[in-house]
């Protein structure tokens, strides 16, 4: 008896899930976490953008860090100092000459300790040379590209937009889908910025001839202060804190009720933010974004706690705009745009009318053959199967799948094969009928019988559809979502939900059964 009332409880709980669906206006009646299910954009139209991982930049960035980090190795007093000269980094070799012959060796050696098994390390006579080895390069890329859909992926969800679609194509693509979104603009501009910010001290010893020759002094940089006409800010190259130590950041007003935006490092920043700020009073430091200087205030007293505050003339969009790049992360490579198409809904209203028409045709065409072939067997498929429908989009809409066409795809194929399985055992049990068996015997036999044909046939499409799901991308992904879920489903009404209702309607009594013969 409890066995009936889990599975009567399952199905009706299932059928429930998709009552938001079949009812736009039952939401209201239900939890959050029961919804409709959303449409993907084939059939609701929205925007798509094909973003580009620029690891080549990300390639000289890191060749730049190996540069600083061979020089730290091999200046470092505590292991004693290897003296060099000419260290220069090159197309991504970086390389230097050592001074002493005989310290040749041991500088490769430190610089293996240092370095480990991610560079590979060359010596011809003096010249030592140093590049990323083929395996880290791919590391770097592979590693790349899923912080980036991360992270676009937070960015996104920050705005608010609505059942976004980000994964990964091709190994250094990111095809992101945004239903409902006809203008993209300002979501492009948001997720193209790196948002990598650092903290810099200015140099205050440059002079205005300097500033007008464009020449920096040896460790510093000239950088745009942002909107500001073309001013130049000179800062050390040295990074003091790093954004990377940031925790979060919000927009707010300050005294004057002016667009700020307020930062919160963790504990390992905010020790570098408390020693900057105490070591530096009355010096400026200068907040760099993205190669751009968006201010640069003077530290007028010690900030201890890892809290500060960013201004630089931001209007509250600005400000709100700013504070969900700081809080998602800095990109650990450019993104560039290189395909932006806007699909119009009115070819998926066309597509929803269409599939409503052919797929109400199609199962009162399954539900008529299902009566007039099984009779009363046949009602009870035709309701099992109407549960199975219903159990599928409450299950995917549950999950927050999307639908598309490939998934409404795997919904038809899953109805296809959930008769097929409803046949089955009402065809054995017709068998065990002819046979002169009891039909309350004929029923047991006929499910037990056929249990593991319909189990074959159905787990053998849940491994195709996993696979499916796992190596395929974007439309296979929709079809395989909806043909798992149908597979568990049919599983669960052709083999239990059935067999209660038959069980309830023989009420233990060897009733007769009318199959057409």
């Amino acid at each position: 008896m409890l066995k009936k009332f889990v599975v009567i409880f399952i199905a009706i709980f299932g059928v429930m899930l998709a009552v938001p669906t079949m009812w736009s206006g039952a939401s209201k009646y239900f939890p959050t976490w029961i919804q409709p299910i959303p449409l993907g954009l084939d059939l609701k139209g929205g925007a798509q953008l094909l973003l580009e991982v620029d690891t080549d930049t990300m390639f000289r960035e890191k060749a730049a860090q190996l540069h600083d980090e061979v020089r730290s190795a091999l200046i470092d007093r505590t292991k004693g100092v290897i003296r060099f000269s000419n260290l220069r980094n090159i197309d991504g070799v970086v390389s230097l000459t050592v001074r002493d012959s005989d310290d040749v060796s041991a500088a490769k050696g430190r610089l293996k300790s240092v370095l480990g098994n991610t560079v590979n390390i060359s010596s011809h006579g003096d010249v030592i040379e140093l590049s990323y080895t083929d395996k880290q390069k791919q590391e770097m890329s592979n590693d790349a590209l899923a912080r980036s859909i991360e992270i676009v992926r937070r960015r996104i969800d920050a705005l608010g937009t609505k059942e976004p679609s980000i994964q990964s194509q091709g190994g250094k693509y990111i095809l992101v889908q945004l239903p409902g979104v006809d203008n993209p603009e300002h979501i492009k501009e948001l997720i193209g910025q790196t948002a990598k910010m650092t903290f810099h001290l200015v140099n205050e010893s440059v002079t205005p001839e300097q500033m007008q020759s464009g020449r920096a002094p040896a460790g510093t940089e000239f950088l745009p202060y942002m909107d500001a006409g073309g001013q130049l800010i000179p800062v050390y190259s040295r990074v003091e804190v790093s954004g990377e130590s940031l925790k979060d950041s919000q927009a707010d007003f300050d005294q004057n009720n002016m667009p700020v935006v307020t930062t919160n490092f963790d504990a390992t920043g905010a020790r570098k933010f408390a020693k900057l700020t105490t070591e530096h009073v009355n010096e400026r430091f200068a907040i760099v974004l993205d190669g751009k200087v968006l201010s640069a205030p003077t530290i007028r007293e010690p900030i201890p706690g890892g809290r500060g505050q960013i201004s630089g003339g931001f209007t509250l969009q600005g400000a709100k705009d700013l504070a969900v790049l700081l809080r998602s992360g800095a990109l650990p490579a450019p993104l560039q745009v290189i395909e932006e198409r806007t699909v119009g809904a009115g070819l998926g209203a066309d597509t929803i009318a269409s599939g409503k028409i052919g797929s109400a045709v199609g199962v009162l065409l399954v539900l008529l053959f299902m009566i007039l072939f099984y009779r009363g067997f046949g009602l009870v498929a035709d309701i099992v199967l109407l549960v199975n429908l219903a159990m599928i989009v409450g299950v995917t809409a549950l999950f927050g799948a999307t639908m598309t066409l490939p998934g409404i795809a795997g919904v038809v194929l899953t109805l296809g094969m959930a008769v097929d399985a409803n046949i089955l055992p009402y065809e054995r049990i017709r068998d065990e009928v002819r046979a002169g068996v009891p039909t309350l015997r004929a029923v047991d036999m006929g499910f037990n019988r056929s249990v593991k044909t319909v189990m074959d046939g159905n787990l053998t499409n849940l491994i195709c559809s996993l696979i499916l799901f796992q190596f395929g991308a974007g439309p296979i992904r929709g079809f395989a979502v909806t043909l798992s879920i149908g597979v568990i489903t049919t599983l669960f009404t052709c083999l239990m939900l059935s067999r209660v209702i038959i069980d309830m309607y023989m009420n233990g009594k060897n009733k007769k059964i009318g199959f057409i013969k």
